[in-house]
């Protein structure tokens, strides 16, 4: 699958990056804290789960205000979820969608809740995973302010303890592991992502959950390292008829560790089949070499010398790996190459 992105306006003023990929129903995806969605297109963990979600579905996801590709309204400002829903608002007009299926992660699963909530003749179905109904209660308040000034004062050292939490089942992969560490830095700075985790930390939809009228399935790794299951189960049990599914897991990422329990249950919820028809993406043995002296950062003539090919030849190689991958970039193929 290739994915498709475009720009639209917010009603605020901020410019909304989103992508779209396969065809069918449109399902939209509310992401959580951070994300890039050409840096998330190049990890194959990340790429699989969306692959994932859009064999059936016309998935539509998009870099928040000032995250990505995207740019906020007014930077430096606080980050409320009004610039959540105006975001979300922008990416819906530019699709022109009515009714759709809605899916929300961590963060964004407080952020779909309200949407659904204030918006429920637009929502044909809910999908929530790995999210919390009151921020205050997924930490301690002295570990939130660690955790901010941290951020804050630290942005490297805060992407790797971050990546420690969001991610634990990535220890055993030092590629994948090192490659979300990354990912983190390169899709946000640090003010930002400060601003974006202070919102995590104070959002409260408790009083909001009722008004959802949508069928709504609920999704929670049990031992979530992030977001406690009891978390996930309070979001269901404030739903009318809301399906809870506790899924054995500790990350709270969904395409990190064993993502086929969880796309098998939202598939199967969405109407499709449980099984998709995902293929791993592979290269040829030349253009692995060229794409691990991309990741070195080497120019075209210098991947000729290199391999002693010209540099049309090296040129041509480039291109053939972006077209077949569905890259628009060179940093997306030197991202691809850290992640495996």
């Amino acid at each position: 699958m290739g994915q498709r992105i475009a720009v639209t306006g917010s009603a605020a003023g901020a410019r909304i990056a989103y992508a779209v990929t396969g065809t069918g129903p449109p399902l939209v995806y509310v992401s959580g804290w951070i994300g890039h969605l050409e840096r998330s297109w190049a990890l194959p963990a990340e790429r699989a789960f969306y692959e994932a979600l859009a064999d059936g579905r016309r998935l539509i996801r998009y870099d928040k205000p000032g995250i990505g590709l995207s740019t906020a309204a007014a930077p430096g400002a606080e980050y409320t979820m009004d610039d959540e829903l105006d975001a979300l608002e922008a990416v819906v007009g530019a699709a022109r969608l009515e009714r759709f299926d809605l899916m929300g992660i961590s963060l964004g699963a407080a952020v779909a809740a309200t949407w659904a909530a204030r918006h429920p003749d637009t929502v044909r179905r809910l999908v929530l995973y790995g999210g919390w109904a009151r921020g205050a209660d997924i930490a301690s308040p002295e570990l939130r302010h660690h955790v901010l000034g941290l951020v804050r004062q630290h942005w490297g050292l805060a992407s790797n303890l971050l990546a420690d939490v969001f991610a634990p089942d990535a220890d055993t992969d030092a590629a994948t592991r090192t490659a979300f560490a990354r990912y983190q830095r390169e899709s946000s700075d640090a003010a930002t992502a400060c601003a974006m985790l202070e919102l995590a930390y104070r959002v409260d939809v408790l009083d909001l959950l009722p008004d959802i009228a949508a069928p709504t399935l609920v999704l929670h790794r049990d031992r979530d390292r992030a977001a406690p299951l009891a978390e996930g189960r309070r979001l269901a049990e404030g739903i009318a008829h809301a399906r809870f599914e506790a899924v054995a897991g500790r990350s709270h990422l969904p395409y990190i560790g064993d993502t086929r329990p969880l796309t098998g249950a939202i598939r199967r919820f969405l109407g499709l089949p449980a099984r998709h028809r995902g293929a791993a993406l592979t290269l040829t043995a030349r253009q692995r070499e060229v794409a691990a002296l991309i990741a070195e950062g080497c120019t075209n003539r210098e991947i000729g010398e290199r391999l002693g090919i010209t540099e049309r030849s090296a040129e041509a190689h480039v291109e053939r790996i972006r077209a077949r991958m569905g890259f628009r970039s060179r940093a997306q193929i030197a991202a691809w190459y850290g992640a495996n």
